[in-house]
């Protein structure tokens, strides 16, 4: 009798621990989205900032630096993001796998009505978000820099 009292126990435990976690997880997805849309919007705002001081020219080299740095940071700051995302979903998937047949612990994994979604949502939508998240500022960043190598380069080959 003791060991079923401890058992349920566990099992509201677990789930509430489940459940918080599910939680911690989906408030992140409105951050990345911000994050990623202020990414967006300091590149067009960089962009704009070159293209009213004469174009790719070498002298804007400092705007240049700026962009690569600032999406370093976006690519650790989302990064981090994303990696507290998989710490929680690593948790879940843990708790879950303690009770299978249980329907509460496996609403992380519903995939039950993926057959009645068009097939572009399911193959746009399926594309996990951190290759994006991670990708965009790391994209931003190395173009950033190519930019900024390029001037400095040619500034140094031209003495």
């Amino acid at each position: 009798m003791e060991d079923r009292l401890m058992n349920h126990t566990d099992l509201e435990k677990d789930y509430e621990i489940y459940r918080e976690l599910i939680d911690l997880w989906a408030k992140e997805n409105p951050i990345k989205t911000s994050k990623l849309q202020m990414l967006l919007l300091a590149n067009a705002l960089l962009l704009a900032a070159v293209s009213i001081n004469d174009g790719f020219v070498a002298k804007n080299w400092p705007i240049y630096l700026g962009g690569t740095l600032l999406c370093l940071v976006w690519l650790f700051s989302i990064g981090r993001t994303v990696l507290f995302q998989k710490l929680w979903q690593a948790r879940i998937s843990h708790i879950a796998a303690k009770y299978p047949e249980d329907a509460r612990f496996q609403i992380h994994h519903d995939r039950k009505d993926t057959g009645t979604i068009p097939k572009v949502l399911r193959v746009v939508g399926g594309i996990p978000s951190k290759y994006y998240l991670i990708g965009t500022p790391f994209l931003f960043g190395l173009g950033w820099l190519c930019v900024f190598l390029y001037f400095v380069l040619m500034e140094s080959f031209n003495r």
